[in-house]
């Protein structure tokens, strides 16, 4: 049975900080594709994250895990891009609460990939206006850099999401699935 996404533990935070180092110190390998923009493997970690221990536990590790990068890499935090890497992995983390989805029993279905890519979608696209809308209110970035910025990576983090993050998450529960034709005689 999977642990409730309310009930935190020791493991919980463990998990968040393993997850928030894996993402920041990955995030900085990328292939550039336009201005400030790179497609990045590591955006199937968050994937990983978020449907094996559900929006909260993935929320936590993409914005933590961003700030990481940035500081590393920039010296300074792009809160709004920062909290978008949580969105996107929040709402890729929605999985978790689907009914029968458990990749830890070995548990998932057609319909549960189906949802995956819905709500990894959704959430990409969801962080990037997010972001989009930070950097111009907020930061006072121009609208028309950031909307270009914004559609490259989307894509490229989409492209991510399908050929690394959903595979991953279901060789995984392939992985734990417990009928194997094996057998013990005695």
């Amino acid at each position: 049975m999977k642990p409730s996404i309310w009930k935190w533990s020791t493991r919980t935070v463990v998990t968040i900080g393993i997850g928030a180092a894996l993402y920041g110190a990955t995030s900085w390998i990328g292939i550039s594709i336009g201005m400030n923009t790179q497609l990045r493997p590591s955006i199937a970690l968050l994937a990983i994250f978020g449907a094996l221990f559900g929006p909260i536990v993935g929320f936590f590790a993409g914005f933590l895990g961003h700030v990481i990068n940035d500081f590393i890499t920039n010296g300074t935090v792009w809160w709004g891009w920062a909290l978008g890497s949580g969105i996107t992995a929040a709402f890729m983390g929605l999985i978790y609460l689907a009914k029968g989805f458990n990749p830890q029993d070995g548990e998932i279905r057609k319909v549960h990939i189906i949802q995956f890519i819905v709500y990894g979608i959704i959430g990409i696209f969801a962080a990037l206006a997010f972001s989009y809308l930070f950097d111009i209110y907020v930061m006072g970035e121009p609208g028309d850099k950031v909307v270009v910025q914004a559609i490259v990576a989307g894509l490229a983090n989409t492209a991510v999401f399908f050929i690394l993050g959903i595979p991953a998450v279901w060789a995984y529960a392939k992985r734990n699935r417990n009928d194997t034709n094996l057998s013990v005689d005695s």
